[in-house]
Formats: C-alpha cells, structure tokens, sequence
C-alpha cells in the first residue's frame, strides 16, 4: 500500500505507486505508525536529491522527518519547497540568486528570509496572472479545468503523479496561478527547474 508522501503542484500530499524524481521535507508530518497527522511543521520546506553521498533512510521512521516525493522539481517548486542548501548547492545558489534578481535592489537573501516569504505565501490565497505573462516552470489551472498544468513554451502540460500527459496550446486569458508568486518571480529571472524526462 503506498504511503501518503506524493506532494502535488497545490502542496497536498498524496498516496500513489508514482515514484518521484526528487525528495523533499517538512519536518515531522507523521505518527509512530506512519499516517499522516499535518501538512507540515517547520517553515523550510526544501527540495532534494533522491540519492547523495550514499546516505539510506528507512521512510517515515518515528519521530524523524517526513520523506516526500515530488514527480519533478517543478512540482515542488510550486507546491513551495525551494533546493536545499546541502545535496542541491549549486542549485540553491543558482536559486537565490534568481531570487535576489527578482527582488528590488537585488539584495541577496537568506535562507531563512526566502523560507519566512514562502510561509507566507504558501498560506496566501491563490492569485491570478495574464498567462502569456507566466514563465517556463510554472503551474496553472485553467477555467473549468481543476487539473495542474505546467507552463512550457508555447504549450501547457497537465500533470499526473505519474508524468505529464495532456499538451494544450497556450490559451490566452487570465488564470489561477499555483506557483508561489515569489517562485514565479525567480523563475522568471531566470531560475530552471529540472522537469520530468
């Protein structure tokens, strides 16, 4: 039986077979029998690699942080987990400093300072952008349509937990916006989040 470790675009954390491209924590979010009893502890959510420096963890032990998966570093960029500082380092400085770029002065950031600005973000309502404004990596949904889509080039991929599957042409219009608003900023100037082969 899966255990309920997938996080979705929106942040939800769901039990499927669908194996992930990337790790990632929240801190404790389960009990001593592994069922998941919060959506997440600390305010550094973070992204990291499925494997590194030969480390090996049993999942979801007692006590211990909660492993999650995400399909792609897309997925948990908007689901509001930014790269880790220790297995993903140059992703992390290539991210802050997409970060201090978007930011007026172009101040570079803590860690704790983009974590304190995610929080917040994370538990805003969701906005609305022109989606012809909207850069590569960022997740939309669609009038009518609830499903997450990727923005990339011309088109829109629907995601599942499983890959991407539906390709749209890129409609014109205004559209509900998953990806944190400061995400879409660091994605904009210029931060490349690894997609799903």
């Amino acid at each position: 039986m899966p255990r309920q470790n997938r996080v979705t675009p929106r942040g939800e954390l769901i039990a499927v077979e669908a194996r992930g491209t990337f790790m990632g924590n929240r801190g404790c979010l389960h009990d001593a029998v592994g069922r998941i009893r919060r959506p997440w502890q600390l305010k550094r959510w973070i992204v990291c690699e499925l494997e590194f420096k030969g480390r090996h963890r049993e999942v979801m032990q007692p006590g211990r942080y909660t492993e999650l998966f995400f399909l792609d570093e897309a997925t948990a960029l908007a689901a509001g987990h930014r790269p880790c500082a220790e297995c993903r380092r140059p992703a992390y400085q290539a991210f802050l400093a997409a970060w201090a770029g978007a930011a007026p002065g172009g101040a570079a950031p803590t860690a704790a300072a983009v974590d304190e600005v995610l929080h917040r973000e994370r538990t805003a309502p969701p906005w609305q952008a022109p989606l012809d404004t909207l850069p590569d990596g960022a997740f939309v949904t669609l009038p009518g349509d609830p499903r997450p889509f990727l923005v990339l080039g011309d088109a829109l991929l629907a995601w599942t937990p499983g890959g991407y599957t539906d390709r749209l042409a890129r409609p014109a219009g205004t559209v509900e916006v998953i990806t944190p608003r400061s995400m879409v900023e660091a994605l904009r100037a210029g931060y490349r989040p690894v997609l799903h082969p």
